[in-house]
């Protein structure tokens, strides 16, 4: 390297001034901005903290690619290999209000309800990208990684910012296709008609997994590219994802440069721990205009001037990319602490090696030199490595002078390669979402007693809708008899469901079951049923449906995937003993959680008839096609239930017949005496059958009835004798009950 040296310059004193040897010259040589940006980049001098001090403006922050913003000139970052980051609105439509009216039939009001969705465009990236994985909305899972989205849209569209990249259609419709950019270079992502009820009706606050490259990307090939090619390197080390941002190159690189203890040597960065050369002793100036002069000169900073922790904050992929922090600390005196923001994904231990790194340079710099060397120390460049003879260790050069014919070289001490920190770094639990796709709805229907206390006045038709591990919810329509479709809502949360493995045995209804137990095999391996004890049990816990019949289990055991047997069973509950002869294998299960329960009837605004039909469908996100189930209006919740203790003693040639009533508003009888009525008036229906062959039929006001000598004559007459049966039922204010029978002979 042939360089002149500088005149030198008289003052009115006749010393001799400085001259520093500039470099900021070199942005001409390679003009334009990035080139006068450069330049002032190299011509800096190396501070050993940071190795490009910043000129009073603050680079990116951690918190920035966190938070989603629509400001006019917020700056979009350039991103590399895979990152998580919030994103600009660039472009939006208005809410749009969708109205829908349900009920209003019988004289019942009608309700009105409305919903709201979006179309909205995302700037994620000024430089190209891949592909997009999952989204999140308000911290919650709104696309995962299989591409499914949790929330109802109209369509999605990810334009990868090349440089052929078309308008958006929808965008184009809405403001004009002549006025309509492309945005090619800027990679955003457009929703259409995204729903906002889960959102409060607003757009969500939303963070993107952005795969800009398939691979790590190395720290020389993200300053290649955010400098036009001008900076370069060579091994240096690479990082899962980076967010490059700032006023200029400096700015859009210093993260990088100071996390990892780099220096710039002419255009290209290198590690700070690779010697560039030697400097031997015949380099340094023994004599400068005639005088001797100490060629070498040490100064030491203060311990206590060093920071005593580092913390390093990045993202970490082990957090989905959730912002982590890494903090290191060493020992001996002072009290300061330093942080680093590094807009990059690092592993929990990469990132606390780092950290260490910049710690244990931090107090191997306080060592600084000054040599004065000859004119062939000008080849050496601020930013090199290098070892000086009979000095331990590696020195960064950090500024380089002429001074009084000799050149004055400003060194700093900077780590040699050996120890790094332990690994073992953590990077913490996080509560993450399950990333299921929605899969298929299943849909059950039943027609069930009251389940609160009171009494009914209209059938209880319950719809319960549930799915695999992603599944959410389900929009409902009533289908009419002529096959429209009427919508009525959305389904309750995901219901436990599932079927039993065999037919259930009939068992006490007055004592526990302990004989029985019954295994189901619930929908998803992510369903769960619980033991409960007598106080949960009497609190209306571990109430499910099976088949038709009602009943609570007490305890709960897992016997294989999805697999539960259920034990210590209390049958028969709320009048549905009548259920438990009808038991298959294969029928239905379902965990009876009122919140995860609709009422059809009550969302279409009827009361529904015994005898009729409801028929729904439903259709959610991984629905291809619509699920459809129906059932009978029996009217259970109107039904008295059958009589118990009925009992037959002979009487006169006659038979006494009495009985026990109950009542749909006295389930839990907790007071001991007779139970509530419930209905307007006490009756009762009492048949005498042969077989099939009603022989007799009657109605009495009070719990007994008497088949007298003269009524069995009668009957015997006309051949309806020998072994008969007596069947009794209440008439309730809507309905009559099932039957209590017993058997009696003439």
């Amino acid at each position: 390297m042939n360089v002149r040296p500088p005149a030198r310059e008289q003052d009115a004193f006749g010393e001799i001034v400085m001259a520093t040897v500039g470099l900021s010259a070199v942005g001409t040589v390679i003009g334009g901005p990035i080139g006068g940006a450069i330049g002032a980049l190299i011509g800096n001098a190396i501070d050993h903290a940071v190795l490009f001090k910043p000129k009073g403006r603050e680079g990116p922050r951690l918190n920035e690619l966190q938070v989603q913003t629509s400001s006019y000139g917020t700056q979009v970052p350039r991103l590399f290999g895979t990152m998580r980051v919030a994103g600009t609105v660039i472009w939006a439509t208005d809410l749009r209000e969708t109205k829908s009216k349900s009920g209003g039939g019988k004289g019942r009001p009608s309700v009105t309800s409305y919903s709201y969705s979006a179309s909205f465009a995302v700037a994620l990236s000024a430089r190209a990208i891949g592909s997009i994985g999952r989204i999140w909305a308000d911290g919650n899972l709104l696309r995962g990684a299989a591409g499914d989205f949790k929330s109802a849209l109209s369509a999605f569209r990810v334009h990868d910012g090349g440089a052929d990249q078309a308008v958006d259609p929808l965008i184009a419709a809405a403001q004009g296709v002549a006025v309509t950019p492309a945005h090619r270079g800027m990679a955003y992502v457009v929703f259409e008609d995204l729903a906002l009820e889960d959102y409060g009706n607003r757009i969500p606050s939303l963070t993107f997994e952005v795969v800009a490259d398939a691979e790590a990307v190395a720290i020389e090939a993200i300053a290649a590219a955010v400098s036009d090619g001008r900076i370069g390197g060579a091994g240096l080390a690479s990082v899962e994802g980076y967010a490059a941002s700032g006023a200029d190159v400096r700015e859009a690189i210093t993260p990088l440069v100071e996390s990892h203890g780099l220096a710039l040597q002419g255009l290209q960065l290198t590690a700070a721990g690779e010697s560039a050369g030697e400097i031997g002793a015949a380099a340094l100036a023994a004599r400068v205009n005639g005088r001797t002069i100490d060629a070498v000169e040490h100064a030491g900073g203060a311990a206590d001037a060093v920071p005593v922790a580092l913390s390093l904050r990045h993202y970490d992929a082990a957090r989905d990319y959730q912002a982590g922090v890494q903090r290191v600390t060493r020992p001996g005196p002072g009290r300061a602490e330093r942080g680093i923001e590094l807009p990059a994904v690092l592993a929990a231990d990469a990132a606390r090696e780092l950290a260490g790194a910049r710690l244990a340079s931090g107090w191997t710099g306080r060592a600084t030199m000054v040599l004065r060397c000859g004119w062939a120390a000008l080849g050496l460049e601020p930013g090199e490595v290098v070892r000086v003879s009979d000095v331990p260790g590696l020195w960064r050069i950090e500024e380089r002078e002429w001074e009084a014919m000799a050149v004055r070289l400003s060194l700093r001490r900077v780590p040699g390669a050996g120890g790094v920190m332990p690994g073992g770094a953590s990077s913490g639990a996080i509560v993450r979402q399950v990333d299921a796709p929605h899969g298929v709805t299943s849909l059950m229907l039943a027609d069930l007693p009251r389940l609160s206390e009171g009494v009914a006045d209209a059938p209880l038709v319950i719809a319960a809708a549930s799915g695999g591990p992603g599944w959410r919810s389900a929009a409902l329509f009533a289908m009419s008899g002529t096959g429209e479709a009427i919508p009525i809502g959305r389904s309750a949360p995901r219901a436990v469901m599932g079927v039993a493995d065999h037919a259930l045995a009939p068992g006490s209804v007055t004592m526990v079951d302990g004989r029985n137990a019954l295994d189901v095999t619930l929908l998803a391996v992510d369903m769960a049923l619980l033991s409960a004890d007598e106080q949960g049990l009497a609190q209306g816990r571990n109430l499910c449906l099976v088949g038709r019949e009602l009943i609570q289990f007490g305890a709960a055991v897992q016997n294989g995937e999805a697999r539960y047997r259920l034990s210590d069973l209390r049958r028969g509950l709320r009048g549905t003993e009548w259920a438990m002869d009808a038991h298959v294998a294969g029928e239905p299960f379902l965990l009876i959680e009122e919140e995860r329960l609709v009422d059809p009837l009550a969302m279409l605004g009827v009361a529904g008839e015994i005898g009729g039909t409801v028929q729904l469908s439903a259709i959610g996100l991984g629905d291809v096609e619509p699920v459809v189930a129906g059932v009978a209006i029996t009217g259970e919740a109107l039904m008295p239930p059958a009589p118990v203790h009925v009992q037959a003693q002979a009487d006169g040639g006659g038979w006494q017949i009495g009985w026990t009533r109950r009542s749909r508003a006295g389930w839990r009888w907790s007071s001991g005496g007779d139970v509530p009525l419930g209905e307007e008036s006490e009756r009762y229906v009492v048949r005498v059958l042969k077989g099939d062959v009603v022989v007799r039929s009657a109605e009495t006001i009070a719990p007994d009835w008497t088949y007298d000598a003269a009524m069995i004559a009668v009957d015997s007459g006309a051949g309806h004798d020998g072994a008969l049966s007596v069947e009794v039922r209440q008439v309730g204010t809507f309905a009559t009950g099932r039957a209590a029978t017993v058997a009696i002979a003439t």
